[in-house]
């Protein structure tokens, strides 16, 4: 069952669409919320853990009504076009202040708009991830659409994460951030919008359940938690991101509050960047952002494939994850002037990440497969909702757990405010053992998961089977 290059690149754009969101608020949000709303960080913490949550909830309702919706389109993709337009507008509306002063105020607007972008954020990206499981039952093939989508993602990762602050400080007054911030934000959503529909107008689903299938929210609940691929990967994902959120947040700070910046400078300046020392960090942070994502990029491209077809995406992904562990815990070792270590612990940390990332949703698809060989029916969409959930419920927690450490150690909100030694070691503590410990308790998980490589070509064996059977 080929698929063409060009679908594979439309349903990339999707996810694109999606990271235009995503990359911004994992790596940016924290920091949003405590220098440009003003909030403390623990108030943050708690914005950033109670939204998502919140708008996590909605996931397993999502994946019900798309697994029940019929379309001459199909049962997910027309999702991408009915919610480009309201995703890009509650994307605006989540980095917009309307003239709201009072603290207590500002932080209730900041959970109401937030919970809102992830319940449309839900209503688009889940239908997304489910139309990659029901694309095609080809391993490779399915394996390759991941490997495609998020090679485009790493490179919009790449713009993201390293022009979003220059544009910022392009669209700026010298006192007001805040509207270069929601200039920023308005072009994203706008991309978000149209590539959203192009992902709809590109694709085609091929995978419907078994045609005896009947429909049932019980039987979809019970055969999901109880699929031990499926629980595997539920756990994985929640640690996965809650220590990304972390992370992300945490080096925002990491590179303004600890590393040297006049060494940092002079790092820059001897690669040949031209930059005034002013700007150390802005650029820092996102030349440092940018290697991640060009790194992530040539990971994704040339070892995925390679990786799992050799060895299977299980035995990938528990050796690429334990290398992640190792490698964030390391990020407390460099001082504030070993800038190059940084830079390597970088590249060598997203090189060692990159091959997992097509492939835990390629997983997920599998986990679907799974159920359906085992108990002959499939929620594709609850499946996959499921996934996203913990990916939510992780980015919310992270993000909540590093605002609200940071301000236990002594972290005073403010752009240009000095702080302290606890709260220099606190940062350090954050963008390093800490979320190095949650990520290990993934790995764990995934010794468990049983779609070994074996298992899987003899699955999807049974499966074809069993779809081409003839029908009495």
């Amino acid at each position: 069952m080929k698929i063409s290059f060009g679908e594979k690149i439309g349903y990339s754009l999707g996810d694109v669409a999606a990271n235009l969101v995503f990359q911004v608020m994992m790596v940016y949000q924290l920091k949003f919320y405590t220098d440009i709303f003003g909030l403390e960080g623990a108030v943050a913490g708690a914005v950033l853990l109670f939204a998502p949550l919140a708008g996590a909830l909605i996931d397993p309702l999502v994946g019900i009504i798309t697994d029940r919706t019929h379309t001459r389109w199909g049962k997910y993709r027309p999702w991408l076009l009915w919610t480009a337009v309201p995703f890009g507008v509650f994307y605006v509306l989540a980095f917009w202040n309307p003239g709201i002063e009072n603290k207590t105020l500002v932080a209730v607007y900041a959970t109401i708009s937030y919970v809102l972008l992830l319940s449309l954020y839900s209503f688009n990206n889940t239908p997304l991830a489910s139309l990659g499981g029901v694309i095609t039952s080809d391993i490779r093939e399915r394996t390759s659409i991941t490997k495609v989508r998020f090679v485009c993602t790493s490179i919009a990762q790449f713009f993201i994460q390293g022009f979003t602050l220059p544009l910022v400080d392009r669209f700026s007054s010298a006192s007001d951030k805040a509207h270069g911030w929601i200039v920023t934000i308005s072009i994203f959503a706008v991309l978000a919008c149209v590539l959203s529909i192009v992902a709809f107008l590109t694709t085609r689903e091929r995978i419907a359940p078994p045609k005896t299938q009947q429909m049932s929210i019980r039987a979809d609940i019970k055969e999901t938690f109880t699929n031990t691929s499926w629980r595997s990967l539920f756990i994985l994902t929640l640690v996965l991101f809650t220590m990304m959120s972390m992370w992300n947040s945490s080096m925002n700070y990491y590179f303004q509050n600890y590393i040297d910046q006049h060494a940092l400078w002079q790092f820059l300046v001897a690669c040949g960047l031209d930059i005034s020392q002013q700007s150390a960090y802005s650029t820092g942070f996102s030349v440092f952002n940018m290697a991640n994502a060009i790194v992530q990029f040539m990971g994704v491209m040339f070892l995925s494939d390679f990786l799992a077809n050799r060895f299977g995406k299980k035995t990938t992904t528990v050796v690429c994850i334990a290398l992640v562990v190792f490698l964030t815990a390391l990020f407390y070792v460099p001082s504030p002037k070993d800038i190059g270590m940084v830079y390597l612990l970088c590249v060598l940390k997203s090189l060692a990440y990159s091959p997992t990332i097509p492939l835990l949703w390629a997983m997920v698809a599998d986990a679907a497969d799974y159920s359906e060989y085992m108990h002959n029916r499939r929620a594709t969409g609850f499946c996959f909702s499921g996934i996203i959930f913990a990916l939510k419920a992780g980015l919310g927690v992270g993000a909540a757990l590093a605002g609200i450490l940071l301000s236990g150690f002594g972290y005073v909100s403010g752009s240009n405010v000095a702080q302290d030694s606890t709260a220099v070691m606190g940062i350090r503590l954050v963008s390093s053992v800490i979320p190095a410990l949650l990520l290990a308790v993934g790995v764990i998980a995934m010794t468990f998961y049983p779609i070994t490589k074996q298992f899987n070509e003899r699955m999807q064996r049974e499966l074809n089977s069993r779809r081409n059977a003839p029908q009495p």
